[in-house]
């Protein structure tokens, strides 16, 4: 990525004044540092020193420069090889959507902030919390109430909560499980790449019949805008149609690569732009030419450098993910042995206690069959005493009717007393008979019990030793050895092999999650439709709408505009 300083500050008062310091403020996206500019003079470190000494030195100290990205890359993944750079970028990029000068649809503003959180796990100087894969028992409600992840525009679109945001932010943020900063920052890159304003900078200009236009200058070529529409192009011309671009005062003139085409001219609307402008066109009109040309020998050699710390930092990754996955099947296998091992526990305690609620049945069923015995022996008893007397009554001859009668009635009354008596009797008997058989049922529960409680015994001994021998981690993992701090691998043919084949599915994979994703945008724009402030939308949201609504997006509106002729286009521009 090709880098610039930018800043608002002017230093040509340098040259007048050669003061012999003044205190420098560097600014970055996640860092400042401060020093002399003596020393940076003496040093001539910094390839910016002579750009410095065109400009004028503000009176207060220190003077701050911001160092950012002057041109953007049309394909971050491609061309952005250092991992650092890349990270600065991201940062650009993301502070340039948070602050609305790159439009980001509500949607895709979620996406995206759901990857700035997973990105948000590095060792940036800035960052005060890191959050790593999101785990539902550290991330609690409301874990994302400080952080600025959302344009304030979208937020003031719909009628949500920010805990209803946070809920939608943090569904995608648990999808990103295993990404690293780096990683999560180029998914965010790839998806930013592809909106209408990125990496477009904007000037005021007039074609030759006065009419104001805009003009965007980005990796791609000149489009024209209108001033309302800063998303739609009315005209494209990619660089490679461009021969020479030049000025004269406030006028630029355009010479198209077909020479048979007349040049086409337009103002800007202040003379100090037009250096600006210029700068932009040469830088990113090389660029351009250099992306389709071969790399040169030292590209090759960073490209070549930053694959292989990719692949080392991929087998660094995946190797820790099956330690982690080991680990964590471990502590599953441990946490179900122990939930097993109380199982057991709970089981023998209940068969303990069933075993001696049987034993005092046994014996209270033992006991109640004793003295339903015995009672059966004394009515027995009785009854043959009642027989006895009722003989020796009948034996006795009574002479008066009145003692008849009375003795009829006493044997009357002694015969229904017997029958009640061996009723009784015979009733005793049958409950003895059913109390012995349940004694015999429950001295075989009690066996039971007892053989069931001397299984359970046997479970737990050898569950025990299955626990203790389990929850050591697998020691078979690929080989790496810790030199003075330093991690060092040996590369083998077999793990170059495995590594192409991993890549080959993660494109596959690739492709079904860029489909799973859309469908994901989509459902999300559909449920929170119904929440929208229609009368909140702004002139770029009604746009964008209107784009996605015919199926335009910022590259194949790019290609329908360039389908015309060269000399159409110049045409059309004069024209407006």
């Amino acid at each position: 990525m090709a880098g610039a300083i930018a800043s608002r500050m002017s230093f040509s008062s340098l040259k007048r004044k050669q003061p012999k310091t003044f205190t420098v403020r560097i600014v970055t996206m996640d860092a400042e540092m401060e020093f002399s500019c003596e020393d940076l003079l003496m040093t001539s470190k910094i390839a910016l020193v002579l750009e410095v000494l065109d400009h004028d030195v503000p009176t207060e100290e220190p003077v701050t420069f911001h160092f950012l990205a002057k041109f953007y890359p049309e394909n971050a993944e491609e061309e952005l090889v250092q991992e650092i750079t890349q990270h600065l970028f991201f940062l650009q990029v993301k502070k340039q959507i948070l602050d609305e000068k790159i439009y980001c649809p509500p949607e895709a503003s979620v996406l995206l902030a759901s990857y700035a959180v997973q990105a948000k796990i590095g060792h940036s100087v800035s960052a005060s919390f890191q959050y790593g894969d999101y785990d539902p028992n550290v991330h609690k409600r409301g874990f994302l109430a400080q952080e600025e992840l959302l344009p304030k525009r979208v937020i003031n679109l719909y009628q949500m909560t920010p805990e209803m945001w946070e809920e939608r932010i943090t569904a995608w943020y648990a999808e990103h499980r295993g990404r690293a900063r780096d990683e999560a920052e180029m998914e965010y890159l790839k998806i930013a790449q592809d909106l209408e304003m990125y990496g477009v900078n904007y000037f005021a200009i007039r074609n030759k019949k006065g009419t104001e236009l805009l003009l965007g200058v980005d990796a791609l070529g000149l489009h024209i805008y209108d001033p309302d529409n800063r998303l739609t192009p009315k005209i494209s011309f990619p660089w490679n149609e461009i021969r020479n671009i030049s000025y004269s005062d406030k006028e630029f003139t355009i010479k198209p690569l077909d020479k048979k085409i007349d040049v086409f001219k337009f103002n800007s609307s202040k003379l100090r732009v037009n250096k600006l402008i210029l700068q932009l066109c040469i830088g990113n009109h090389d660029l351009f030419m250099r992306r389709r040309k071969a790399d040169s020998l030292e590209v090759q050699q960073m490209k070549a450098q930053a694959r292989e710390e990719k692949a080392r930092k991929q087998m660094e990754r995946q190797r820790l993910a099956r330690e982690k996955q080991m680990r964590e099947e471990a502590e599953r296998t441990r946490d179900e042995l122990e939930r097993r091992l109380m199982q057991l526990k709970e089981e023998a305690t209940m068969a303990n206690e069933a075993l001696m609620r049987s034993e005092e049945t046994a014996d209270l069923l033992a006991e109640k069959a004793q003295i339903t015995e015995e009672e059966a022996k004394l009515l027995a008893q009785k009854a043959a005493e009642a027989e006895q007397e009722m003989q020796r009554i009948k034996a006795t001859a009574i002479r008066t009717e009145e003692e008849k009668r009375l003795m009829e009635q006493k044997v009357l009354e002694a015969e229904m007393l017997a029958l009640k008596m061996a009723e009784e009797s015979e009733r005793r008997a049958k409950e003895a008979d059913q109390l012995k058989q349940d004694l015999q049922e429950a001295r075989e529960s009690e066996r039971r019990a007892k053989q069931k409680l001397l299984e359970i015994t046997s479970k737990s001994s050898y569950t025990q030793s299955m626990n203790s021998s389990t929850t050591a981690l697998p020691t078979d993992l690929p080989s790496f050895n810790l030199i003075s701090e330093s991690l060092s691998f040996d590369f083998k043919d077999t793990d170059m092999k495995r590594l192409s084949m991993e890549i080959e599915k993660e494109k596959v994979e690739y492709m079904e999650k860029s489909k799973h994703l859309q469908e994901q945008l989509n459902e999300l724009k559909t449920e929170i439709e119904a929440l929208k402030l229609k009368e909140r939308e702004t002139a770029l949201d009604i746009l964008h709408n209107e784009n996605a609504s015919r199926g335009n997006s910022k590259h194949n509106t790019i290609k329908k505009l360039t389908l015309q002729s060269t000399k159409s286009r110049v045409a059309f521009f004069e024209e407006l």
